[in-house]
């Protein structure tokens, strides 16, 4: 029983192996997947974590600052006796604390601006981590085109491979019935040859395109990754009908790197108005509250001095008569209780302090001019990525024109290459082409196939890169 047991676990942990080999991933789980695992979009996230932290700090600025303080020491040896006045040799324990709370009323508005900037921050961030995204998917959408692209590549090999040895067989069978030299035989063993190293160079570009995606991907057994086998079929885009300028309003409108340039542009604007707040006064609200206890003896009441009782503070005018005072000594008693202390020494302080700044060496002044700069970098950053996106959009439509006539082309030519192979095929059949001019058709035929592949997902490919600068998401979700 525990034998067969075993048997069916480990029947059912080579079906999921088999399962996990046969997944098949379309461009939505790879774009999906990469979106969510890829190093530069994992970043871009922890830059959009760190601007909401600063916009915390940023909410803090307005907030009091309070802080509590306490303490207790101990003085051993000849200190003043605080009951008494008089310095003498003993141990004495101090405590006191204290709590001090401060606020901002007035910083030049400051805090106000340090807010609105970290606002723009996140903004910022957020468009970053967006157009992260938008490069990540757009990467994996060529590196998926291009395995497509490889794979309709080997088939056509492998057919093509099958078409000459069934054309091998013929050969043979041409040359024993004195048809064709026994040359033409040796040169299509030649081409089958040829065609076998074809397939294989194929099959590695295959291969090669797959682990190119799959390291995209970030995954650990990219030895079994394969995506699904949908034929990507021409479509007639509608983003051909417009012209290039009304993409490129389109794409100011619509695209993240003008939206991420134009907030950049926004945040030097608040650095020159937090810089510039230094120039005017600031005024801060105070309160701090403190009390105090000792372990030292209290004087409780007083008692006539017995060795002393009396002392002269003075004499009569006339009669030189002394003036005396008795004299009496405190009569000490414990401590009272630690927090009956706090409550008879507490006391409070409050009120408002108004800093005018005056001279600071050029330092407020230099903070303005310098934040003036970055706006000014902030500025041309912008004009410049927006020149950017217009040359971007007008060789993307450039191209996706040129692809589209490339494409057409390579139809025509692959249509002419077929009838032209198909009438070799039948004069070689009946001896009236030599087998040089047969493969020369062949070729030519191998080669319009290519171009068909080639230009079919270049033109598939651009025509997404320009309808992504008009807004047209990569992906069509369903």
């Amino acid at each position: 029983m525990i034998t067969k047991r075993i048997l069916i676990f480990f029947l059912l942990i080579g079906m999921q192996h088999i399962i996990a080999q046969e997944k098949k991933w379309t461009l939505q789980e790879c774009v999906d997947y990469a979106i969510k695992n890829n190093i530069s979009v994992q970043q871009s996230e922890l830059d959009l974590k760190n601007s909401e932290i600063n916009k915390k700090d940023a909410i803090g600025n307005f907030m009091p600052n309070v802080s509590a303080s306490a303490s207790h020491s101990w003085n051993i040896g000849l200190n003043q006796n605080i009951t008494t006045g008089l310095l003498e040799n003993q141990t004495t324990q101090f405590t006191s604390a204290g709590l001090n709370v401060s606020v901002d009323l007035f910083r030049g508005l400051q805090n106000q601006n340090q807010l609105r900037k970290s606002n723009l921050s996140i903004i910022a961030s957020q468009y970053q981590l967006v157009k992260m995204q938008e490069d990540i998917a757009l990467n994996v959408a060529n590196a998926y085109l291009q395995i497509l692209f490889n794979k309709e590549n080997l088939k056509v090999k492998e057919q093509q491979l099958v078409y000459n040895k069934s054309q091998l067989e013929k050969t043979k069978e041409l040359v024993g019935a004195g048809v064709v030299p026994n040359g033409d035989l040796l040169d299509i063993e030649a081409s089958v040859a040829s065609d076998n190293q074809g397939v294989i160079a194929a099959q590695n570009a295959l291969l090669i395109s797959k682990l190119s995606l799959a390291q995209l991907l970030r995954l650990d057994n990219f030895q079994t990754f394969d995506i699904s086998d949908d034929n990507v079929d021409i479509f007639e885009s509608a983003i051909l009908s417009e012209n290039a300028d009304a993409i490129i309003t389109k794409a100011k409108e619509s695209r993240t790197e003008i939206k991420i340039a134009q907030s950049n542009l926004e945040i030097a604007k608040k650095d020159i108005s937090i810089a510039r707040g230094a120039y005017l006064p600031s005024l801060t609200g105070f309160y701090s509250f403190s009390t105090r206890a000792s372990n030292s003896d209290r004087v409780v009441g007083v008692e006539p001095n017995a060795s002393n009782p009396f002392s002269t503070i003075g004499v009569v005018e006339g009669t030189n008569q002394n003036v005396l005072q008795p004299n009496f000594s405190p009569i000490l008693g414990n401590p009272l209780p630690v927090f009956e202390q706090f409550d008879n020494n507490k006391g409070q302080n409050f009120g408002l302090q108004l800093n005018v700044p005056i001279f600071n060496g050029f330092a407020t002044r230099n903070n303005v001019a310098r934040s003036k700069v970055a706006m000014e970098r902030a500025q041309l950053a912008y004009d410049q990525q927006e020149l950017d996106l217009e040359r971007n959009v007008y060789t993307a439509y450039t191209d996706t024109k040129s692809a589209k006539e490339s494409y057409e082309a390579a139809l025509v030519t692959l249509e002419a290459r077929k009838l032209s192979f198909n009438y070799a095929k039948d004069r070689y059949e009946v001896g009236l082409m030599n087998v040089f001019d047969f493969n020369q058709a062949q070729t030519l035929l191998i080669n319009a196939q290519s171009d068909v592949l080639r230009t079919k997902y270049d033109y598939i490919f651009r025509t997404k890169i320009l309808e992504f600068y008009f807004g047209i998401p990569l992906i069509q979700k369903q």
